[in-house]
């Protein structure tokens, strides 16, 4: 008998968990074609895809990840150490608004480590966006690791040499991984059909929505790693972004940061954008009596 309701109460907790996260995350969450359900012109009830955008991704905030200002309260710190040619994180800012972000960022160079963990006590997710020289000592380092232990999301951003000095600083210390080289993209990948070829993965809550992506202008490649699993390979079939997701932790290692910036209008960007953001708040692990509670 104490087996048994040992059971049903497991059952409950993670039927209990699944309400909750719909509660955020729209129905159509990991999904990458969506479709629904219409009636046909002989009366029958038949599956067909929701109307595309023009670049073949369905159309409406409603097929993002999130409920719009699911993260109503939350914040994103970003560390926007690369500024140059007008990158001034204005298009990122509104689109993660729709989903409830505010954004807080600290421009050109990183703040001392204690302002910088007073900030992150705010935070739900940091942001790095490197630059091409290093910035970041031991003392942020060791900032930046506790609040990724605590379970808090890491979006690492680099781009083509020589732009990703504290990205590959920060992702060698906690992920043995880096990135390198200067690959030119400027092309829409599309889902991957096989593994280590090009486009995104299938099928997981970052792709949601999403049947092309944008790999951005000149790219850096991210290299093999245990620990690191492929999001987007790139046109050359280079892995272009990768993320963490163990003992409930999870980060994303991007070397492609132009497409934060530049032909933002072109596939995918602004869902792809969003959804990072949505995955890394980690709501699986902290739900709704730690939201806002930052």
């Amino acid at each position: 008998m104490k087996t048994i309701k040992v059971t049903l109460l497991s059952t409950l907790l993670l039927l209990a968990l699944s309400f909750h996260s719909q509660a955020q995350y729209n129905k159509c969450a990991a999904q990458n074609v969506i479709t629904e359900s219409v009636e046909d012109e002989n009366g029958e009830i038949v599956e067909r895809r929701v109307n595309s955008d023009q670049y073949g991704n369905a159309q409406g905030n409603q097929y993002d990840l999130a409920v719009d200002g699911a993260f109503e309260g939350e914040t994103i710190a970003v560390l926007h150490l690369y500024t140059s040619e007008g990158f001034d994180f204005e298009l990122p800012k509104k689109a993660l608004a729709e989903k409830g972000f505010s954004t807080y960022r600290w421009m050109n160079k990183p703040p001392s480590p204690q302002e910088l963990k007073e900030g992150l006590e705010k935070a739900c997710q940091l942001w790095i966006i490197s630059n091409s020289t290093r910035m970041l000592t031991e003392e942020h380092l060791a900032v930046i690791k506790e609040f990724f232990d605590s379970g808090k999301g890491l979006y690492i951003w680099g781009d083509n040499l020589p732009y990703y000095a504290d990205a590959n600083y920060v992702s060698e210390a906690l992920f043995g991984t880096s990135m390198n080289g200067n690959l030119m993209g400027n092309e829409t990948v599309k889902i991957q059909q096989k593994s280590g070829k090009a486009g995104l993965r299938p099928n997981h809550l970052i792709t949601t929505g999403l049947e092309y992506v944008y790999e951005g202008i000149t790219i850096a490649t991210i290299q093999k790693s245990k620990d690191m699993k492929p999001l987007i390979h790139g046109s050359a079939d280079n892995l272009v972004a990768a993320i963490y997701e163990k003992d409930g932790k999870r980060a994303i290692i991007d070397g492609g940061f132009t497409r934060l910036y530049v032909n933002w209008d072109t596939a995918g960007t602004g869902r792809y954008v969003k959804n990072a953001a949505a995955w890394l708040v980690n709501y699986e692990r902290f739900g709704e009596a730690n939201l806002n509670q930052n």
